[in-house]
């Protein structure tokens, strides 16, 4: 009997460190501005939230999402905001910006060459597409 008691015991002993734990939250951000001060309020965003869930205790993941004129923010040497992105990347493993391939080929075309991306970003076939995949996978959606 006594065994009974101290398993309850120690069962409602560890139940709210259980329920302590923190979620894990899924933001995707938009960004098809080129201004650096969208981008900037972008990247802004991302600390934000990152900085607010991560008092909370919870988790966040953010997808950084950039097409049309906002690809302009993943442009390796052509970025206002490189130097962000990099050390956000750096920072924070719970970020990833996604680029545009639809906007990077019609970009290619336009100027004759190959566009290089930094680093930082993956190719993902269209940014519209994978703002509405994020979505329907539960993220929640943010345009500065």
């Amino acid at each position: 009997m006594k065994t009974h008691i101290a398993a309850a015991l120690a069962a409602l002993t560890l139940a709210p460190a259980a329920l302590a734990e923190g979620q894990t939250h899924h933001v995707a951000i938009h960004v098809d501005d080129s201004d650096k001060r969208v981008m900037n309020m972008v990247l802004n965003n991302a600390q934000n939230v990152d900085a607010y869930y991560a008092a909370q205790g919870d988790e966040v993941v953010i997808e950084v999402v950039a097409y049309g004129p906002g690809l302009q923010m993943l442009v390796d040497g052509g970025s206002p905001v490189a130097d962000r992105i990099k050390s956000m990347h750096l920072e924070m493993e719970n970020i990833s910006f996604a680029a545009c391939g639809n906007t990077l080929a019609k970009m290619a075309e336009k100027e004759g060459h190959e566009i290089a991306l930094m680093e930082e970003a993956t190719v993902v076939p269209s940014g519209v597409v994978r703002l509405i995949e994020l979505q329907e996978q539960g993220y929640a959606y943010v345009r500065p």
